[in-house]
């Protein structure tokens, strides 16, 4: 029992005094950084889709008539 409490004293005094925290502005920063790549990437991902739906739907006119 004694192993799980030094484990426990030790982890909270590393998360309250060794850790560097980001402020408030960083993570908003961060959060809009993760906004617009995500923006980017649905549309990167939704030009391939409309790609090959029509690449698709024109070989089969090609194939069948």
């Amino acid at each position: 029992m004694e192993k799980i409490t030094t484990y426990f004293q030790e982890a909270y005094e590393e998360l309250m005094h060794k850790v560097t925290w980001p402020t408030w502005s960083e993570l908003q920063d961060s959060a809009v950084v993760v906004l617009i790549t995500s923006l980017i990437i649905s549309l990167i991902v939704l030009g391939i889709d409309i790609t090959f739906k029509e690449g698709t739907q024109q070989l089969y006119k090609l194939i069948i008539g």
